[in-house]
């Protein structure tokens, strides 16, 4: 009686030859580091200087963004958080979809989003206009 070994193939490797997901691993751990300091000192500024919750309104972001570090350090926030809660997720999707066309229309429905975030939210820092009355499209700053 002759016994066979069952053959156990190694998973397949997802991951391309270069060292993306090395990089991506780096990423995610120094951006977390520094979105820690971002939010912390965000959090502080806007809620705990001044009245705390009861002065953030529009004015109080009208007034903070009229600066440009201050457009500038939400900016940061703004693309690192969602860079990172994008590789975060590319990473599950990568981990959990067990087909290709899956994982494939998932990741791609996942870099859409984060691009109209990053878009829009760009789009707002920058292009935000405390002057405009509501009530009319004429500027109230003139």
């Amino acid at each position: 009686m002759t016994t066979s070994t069952p053959v156990i193939q190694a998973p397949r490797n997802r991951a391309s030859k270069s060292n993306f997901e090395l990089y991506s691993w780096i990423f995610m751990r120094l951006s977390g580091v520094l979105l820690v300091v971002l939010i912390i000192a965000h959090l502080f500024v806007n809620l705990m200087l001044g009245d705390g919750i009861h002065a953030v309104d529009f004015a109080f972001v009208a007034g903070k963004w009229s600066s440009p570090f201050w457009q500038s350090w939400d900016l940061i926030m703004l693309w690192l958080a969602q860079l990172h809660g994008t590789n975060g997720l590319r990473t599950i999707i990568n981990d959990y979809a067990q087909r290709d066309g899956t994982r494939f229309w998932l990741k791609s429905l996942l870099y859409l989003a984060s691009i109209v975030v990053i878009v829009l939210g760009t789009l707002v820092i920058f292009t935000f206009d405390p002057c405009i009355d509501p009530d009319s499209t004429l500027s109230v700053c003139q």
